[in-house]
This record gives C-alpha cells, structure tokens and sequence, in this order.
C-alpha cells in the first residue's frame, strides 16, 4: 500500500479528527474511502455494493426504539388510550 501526504488546515484537520472518532473511524480512513470513492465509475455496481457493505459493518444499533408506540405516548400525555 502507498502512503500519500496532503497539506490540510490545522483546524479542518482537529474537526475532522473529532467527528472521526464520534463516528468510530480515523481520518485515514475516511480519505482512503473518499479516493476509492473518486476513483470508481458510477456504473460499478459491485463498488456500490462493497461500499455498502462497508457503511452496514460501521453500523450500530440504536439504544431503544425511535417509536415507543402509540400507546405509550398517550399514556405519558396523561391522555390515556382511546
């Protein structure tokens, strides 16, 4: 594998860092995928996939349902079910 050096603004590079570890991934990474990303043709079917394959093992699961449902809704307005 090839190293590369970039020039990057002192403070694009620190928010870049930051939103890469809030995202669980390193700034290397997020430039190796955008140059792979540059270098592939839009009609690659199979990069599309591996890409999405890639996005779906970064994935996490959410802590608790985004609906509780609309039962649980009414009964914490104080509404009750109707």
């Amino acid at each position: 594998m090839a190293n590369l050096t970039i020039v990057v603004d002192d403070q694009l590079l620190r928010a870049a860092r930051v939103r890469a570890v809030h995202e669980g991934t390193s700034v290397n990474e997020i430039c190796r995928e955008a140059i792979a990303r540059f270098a592939q043709t839009e009609g690659d079917g199979a990069a599309r996939a591996a890409r999405l394959k890639a996005l779906a093992k970064k994935a996490r699961p959410l802590p608790e349902p985004l609906w509780p449902g609309r039962e649980t809704l009414y009964r914490e307005s104080g509404r009750g079910a109707r």
